[in-house]
């Protein structure tokens, strides 16, 4: 995620065998909780560091077509991640697409329904994090 002027935005990626809009996800890693294995792909994918929170914000599945032909269900745990720095250059640099956009947007582009929803989730957790913080109107008289 990153907070710009004007509102929430976060990051959408490519897959590189299908071209379709996924954030970065990967394989359990030994030694490494899953958060961090999640900052890991956010970086080597997308460029991006930042601070990760360690509480699952959701999760889905999809199905993946691994190099032999077999097709297996994956579950997906997602993490936040706010960013703090943007890479010029890393791992995947030039094998995806990259793009800022609302959570809103971002629903409509990603295929797994309840990637959908976690966006959705996400964009209400956030507002309602940013109006807990606003100082309290007094109605003028």
């Amino acid at each position: 995620m990153k907070k710009k002027t004007g509102g929430l935005e976060v990051l959408l990626l490519t897959s590189r065998d299908t071209g379709r809009w996924v954030i970065p996800k990967g394989w359990p890693m030994d030694g490494r909780t899953a958060y961090e294995v999640a900052a890991r792909e956010a970086y080597e994918e997308a460029g991006v560091r930042g601070t990760v929170e360690n509480e699952i914000l959701g999760t889905y599945s999809y199905p993946k077509v691994l190099r032999n032909g077999l097709s297996v269900t994956c579950k997906v745990q997602v993490y936040a991640l706010e960013v703090a720095t943007i890479a010029k250059n890393f791992k995947e640099k030039g094998e995806r697409k990259t793009e800022w956009i609302s959570c809103d947007e971002a629903a409509t582009r990603v295929h797994e329904p309840e990637l959908r929803e976690i966006f959705l989730l996400f964009k209400r957790r956030m507002a309602e994090q940013l109006a807990a913080r606003m100082p309290k109107q007094i109605p003028a008289e």
